[in-house]
């Protein structure tokens, strides 16, 4: 097991299975030590989705842990992309998209979900830049979409 996904274990996380996209487009796209993730729901481990408009249907806390799921179902895409999420040298940058009723401003805190787990496993390497908008909408009514962009060890 990578030391990566013992530090999952030790925190009470188990990966899911990876999501698959939705559309027109790949779960991934690589040049050099570079790889783009593409955007991830609020799906949890079971499979069931966490959905509605924060700050109308959902708390901070749940927001919160929607983007916990989203860098959840990342890491296991980047795993099967790598195959050994070790090989994962750099958190460069996340956007979190948060589904937002209008008067909703704690979209950070919200994104802060997936910004924290990612700490907590690559500790420094794991700190990145950030967008955390917030959205109308997001399809299926998913209460927030993760994509991110790592650096990744060559192999």
């Amino acid at each position: 097991m990578s030391v990566v996904e013992s530090k999952l274990v030790e925190l009470g996380y188990t990966l899911p299975s990876p999501p698959e996209p939705i559309g027109n487009y790949r779960a991934a796209a690589r040049s050099g030590k570079v790889m783009w993730m593409s955007g991830v729901g609020s799906r949890r481990a079971d499979g069931s989705t966490i959905n509605g408009k924060l700050g109308a249907d959902l708390t901070v806390e749940q927001g919160y842990e929607a983007a916990r799921s989203c860098a959840l179902n990342l890491l296991a895409r980047m795993k099967v992309e790598l195959g050994d999420l070790d090989r994962v040298t750099g958190i460069l940058k996340v956007v979190g998209m948060v589904n937002s009723s209008p008067d909703f401003e704690e979209q950070a805190k919200v994104v802060d979900g997936a910004s924290d787990l990612f700490v907590e496993l690559f500790g420094e390497a794991g700190q990145h830049s950030r967008s955390a908008p917030g959205m109308a909408v997001l399809p299926k009514n998913t209460a927030v979409i993760v994509d991110c962009v790592i650096e990744i060890a060559e192999g």
